[in-house]
């Protein structure tokens, strides 16, 4: 496979308009677009992150009000990550605190990590690294760009045993293990990185053999999604995947990249995307996120679906 880094995370939450503050007013992204869920045109689906949502920046989420939160457990992408630099340490945890939201604090590989939750229990963090991150990040009028998000930094992913998962990743999926450390518990956090590695690369994988399985639901991550170039290689991993023994679907058409999807051994739901055609290819950049788009079969009900969707907040 010709994978690149992470692509984007995909969770489940229940309340947009507490997820959609928390994301654009606490953590300084841009709401980059507003669709819905092309298998359910009765549910939100938004795009956060740079300013053009740029592959390993976006965060995204499904909605559907009233279901019952996730277990967070083994079987599943436990926290995902963002990048910022070292020194924007102390900005951050001064941002979350001012705005109530509990955090810890750890050391990981070297660097500083920030660990908390959005209002749906969603778990995130913040790896203040000190590795070369050029990536730049959404100008927020709170945030000055020094300290902003840059992308994604990581995703852990946790299972009862980690073995067949890390077996895809490297025989597979062109990732190879970088780092080993142990954790409290005795267990190891496993880094695995693909293609330059770094921030953006980096996938971790964490063995909880005792704890109960994880549970889908709101506050749980849907699927993580890997990056490649073209439909060439995308096809390639496919192939790859598919003479792994996985279940892999044909390629989707999602507008903004191309798709397939299969779960991995250990549970976790994972998709191929690629780079283009991009966020920009049905609004300018100028007015990304403002309006809702919706894919052509569903044009002919936008006001049947606009009615029933949620206002969001300014």
């Amino acid at each position: 496979m010709k994978l690149l880094g992470l692509h984007h995370i995909t969770a489940m939450a229940g309340d947009v308009a507490a997820n959609v503050g928390f994301y654009t007013r606490v953590l300084g992204l841009r709401l980059v677009k507003r669709t819905v869920n092309f298998d359910d045109p009765s549910a939100y689906h938004l795009y956060f992150g740079d300013t053009v949502g740029t592959p390993g920046s976006a965060l995204t989420f499904f909605y559907w009000a009233g279901q019952p939160r996730g277990r967070v457990g083994p079987g599943q992408a436990t926290a995902t990550a963002w990048s910022a630099p070292a020194s924007s340490l102390a900005f951050w945890r001064e941002r979350l605190a001012a705005h109530g939201v509990a955090f810890t604090e750890e050391t990981r590989f070297g660097d500083a990590v920030l660990r908390f939750a959005d209002p749906d229990g969603l778990g995130l963090e913040i790896v203040a690294t000190a590795e070369a991150d050029p990536r730049q990040p959404w100008a927020h009028p709170e945030v000055p760009l020094a300290h902003g998000l840059r992308g994604f930094h990581s995703v852990t992913l946790t299972h009862a045993d980690s073995g067949r998962t890390s077996e895809l990743l490297v025989s597979r999926m062109g990732y190879r293990e970088t780092a080993r450390e142990a954790l409290p518990d005795g267990t190891l956090r496993v880094r695995h990185a693909v293609a330059d590695g770094g921030p953006g690369a980096y996938v971790d994988l964490v063995a909880a053999p005792s704890a109960p399985r994880g549970r889908p639901g709101v506050g749980t991550v849907h699927h993580v999604a890997f990056r490649v170039a073209t439909d060439a290689d995308e096809l390639a991993a496919q192939a790859e995947w598919r003479a792994a023994g996985l279940q892999v679907s044909p390629q989707i058409d999602r507008n903004y990249f191309h798709s397939i999807y299969a779960r991995e051994p250990g549970g976790v739901l994972f998709e191929i995307a690629t780079d283009q055609p991009g966020f920009t290819i049905d609004e300018p950049v100028e007015t990304l996120g403002t309006t809702l788009k919706l894919p052509a079969q569903y044009e002919p009900h936008r006001a049947e679906i606009e009615s029933a969707l949620e206002p969001l907040p300014v």
